[in-house]
């Protein structure tokens, strides 16, 4: 019998990353913000508001502290 690759399994050597984004329940602290206008998928806004409601925060600031967390991440 043929051995058939599965398209969906990694090709090659795996290297573990290490996971540098917070939870949701990480996304709702403060701090200074400039102004920008950004077009997001429903899908990403849909799951932003449920966090929101869950941990009685505002969306925008979960997104916000979401992509400082990640920009913190590379400008080391």
């Amino acid at each position: 019998m043929r051995k058939m690759n599965d398209p969906n399994m990694p090709i090659g050597a795996l290297k573990s990353v290490k996971d540098f984004l917070p939870a949701p329940s990480q996304l709702v602290v403060s701090e200074e913000t400039t102004k920008v206008t950004i077009t997001l998928s429903k899908s990403s806004i849909k799951f932003f508001k449920r966090q929101a409601l869950q941990y009685h925060t505002k969306y925008q600031r979960m997104i916000r502290n979401l992509l400082d967390t990640y920009a913190t991440q590379f400008s080391k």
